[in-house]
């Protein structure tokens, strides 16, 4: 049974940027008047548009406990380790945000000049679930360089990190216009959703080819 669930938390960390793209996609497939460009991603699952069902309960949500599991997972493999602990949280917290900012959507732009109770709280989530989630890619850079079977990740997570930090600026920079606003919010969402793939991938392989496949086990990397 600690298999079966190490596995399915391991596995969660390679589902949910999958799910979450294919989710953005989708969507947006079924509204072609939507613009990938200049909207936010959340405006697909603004409230009463057609497709603010699937993308809040099918991309957001699900994605948020799929990160949440794998958090989950990092801190039993990684157990007793304090900054692998603070990652996996801070991944945890990007997940518990991403809940939330399904569970309250924002109105229709989301940019009305009063926004609404909803509109306060997801953007505050949305904003809570970058900033954590680009922590916490920088915390596991710098611990990768110590772990000699994924010191091979650590420069391209750290530079996963700045990337998406400059396109969170970028993003917020261009909000008033919305020139190129939707195409650096999704440069900096797919840059740190690959980053997440790859590190969940990568634990994947090891415990795969690890001397006791019945046994995973982070504690030799």
């Amino acid at each position: 049974m600690k298999v079966a669930l190490l596995k399915a938390g391991n596995l969660s960390g390679m589902l949910a940027p999958l799910l979450w793209a294919g989710a953005i996609l989708y969507c947006g497939a079924l509204r072609p008047e939507f613009s990938h460009y200049r909207q936010y991603i959340s405006e697909l699952g603004e409230r009463a548009s057609s497709t603010e069902f699937i993308m809040r309960y099918a991309g957001f949500v699900p994605t948020g406990l799929l990160h949440m599991a794998f958090a989950a997972f990092l801190l039993v493999v990684f157990r007793g380790q304090r900054a692998a602990t603070l990652g996996a949280l801070l991944i945890a917290l990007n997940g518990a945000a991403r809940i939330a900012a399904g569970m309250f959507p924002c109105d229709l732009g989301c940019s009305l000049p009063q926004p609404s109770l909803d509109q306060r709280l997801h953007s505050w989530a949305a904003t809570v679930g970058f900033l954590a989630l680009i922590a916490a890619a920088w915390v596991w850079g710098w611990l990768f360089r110590s772990k000699q079977r994924l010191r091979c990740l650590s420069t391209y997570t750290l530079a996963t990190a700045c990337v998406a930090a400059v396109f969170v600026v970028l993003t917020s920079i261009s909000d008033a216009t919305r020139a190129g606003t939707g195409l650096y919010e999704r440069l900096s969402s797919g840059a740190l959703s690959l980053w997440l793939l790859v590190f969940a991938a990568r634990l994947w392989w090891l415990d795969a080819h690890s001397a006791d496949a019945k046994a995973p086990s982070m504690k030799s990397i």
